[in-house]
């Protein structure tokens, strides 16, 4: 069934921000509970978050059809496609939060019991928090089209980096003590790259917002501190 267009553009706009507001609410829902899946180890938890995921990319498409259905239903301005172009790019970093999120899970769930240490639970938490935050306030800054609130979040994606940075560290020491451990500190490296990722998506939703409201894109380079890449990995077989 072809999505309907409101006679104005304000109206469809209005709708299509309140799908976006939607879908911002259940990629939230979803990594929030994927963070508690992890640190409660709850395989009913974890179930949850990636039960909800096809609702995200219900909502993912649904914004895309009507995207389309608006730019081909009448002569835009300027303003008017920044606007759609701007909730098309959002609805797909979303989407990708929501997909992180439920990796998350997933790996906890994998994880079950088996996990290293309390600490490395509660410096996870933390980075998946600090993540969750983000997302939450550039979502509040493109509802209100607040391009300093939206600065603020491209500013503090080094701190997940650095934290994510620290995790690496502490987890590949780890290994390398105990390589009965491995396994289990490879979800961890994976459950902690998953939320860095969430940050850089939180990034890009700062970014357009930035692009929305001025009609150009920030010209600083995006600040990034993550070294992970580069860094070389020191296993050892041990006799």
């Amino acid at each position: 069934m072809p999505i309907s267009v409101p006679a104005t553009f304000s109206d469809a706009m209005e709708a299509l921000s309140a799908m976006l507001s939607q879908m911002g609410g259940l990629a939230e829902d979803q990594l929030l509970g994927a963070i508690d899946a992890v640190v409660r180890r709850d395989l009913t938890l974890a179930e949850n978050v990636v039960a909800l995921d096809p609702r995200v990319d219900t909502l993912q498409q649904q914004v895309e059809t009507k995207v389309t259905a608006m730019i081909s239903s009448r002569h835009l301005q300027p303003a008017e496609v920044r606007e759609l172009l701007s909730a098309i790019k959002i609805a797909g970093d979303l989407e990708r939060i929501g997909d992180l999120a439920k990796n998350v899970a997933k790996r906890s769930m994998v994880l079950g019991r088996d996990f290293p240490e309390k600490h490395l639970a509660q410096g996870l938490a933390r980075m998946g928090r600090l993540a969750a935050t983000q997302v939450k306030t550039v979502l509040d800054s493109y509802a209100q089209r607040d391009t300093n609130a939206a600065g603020t979040v491209w500013r503090r994606d080094e701190e997940i980096d650095e934290l994510y940075n620290s995790l690496f560290r502490e987890l590949l020491t780890y290994m390398m003590e105990d390589p009965r451990k491995i396994s289990a500190s490879t979800h961890l490296l994976f459950i902690a790259k998953n939320f860095e990722r969430v940050g850089d998506h939180a990034t890009n939703i700062a970014e357009i917002v930035h692009y929305l409201v001025h009609g150009a894109p920030l010209g600083d380079q995006r600040p990034k501190s993550d070294i992970t890449s580069s860094t070389a990995i020191p296993f050892e077989t041990k006799s």
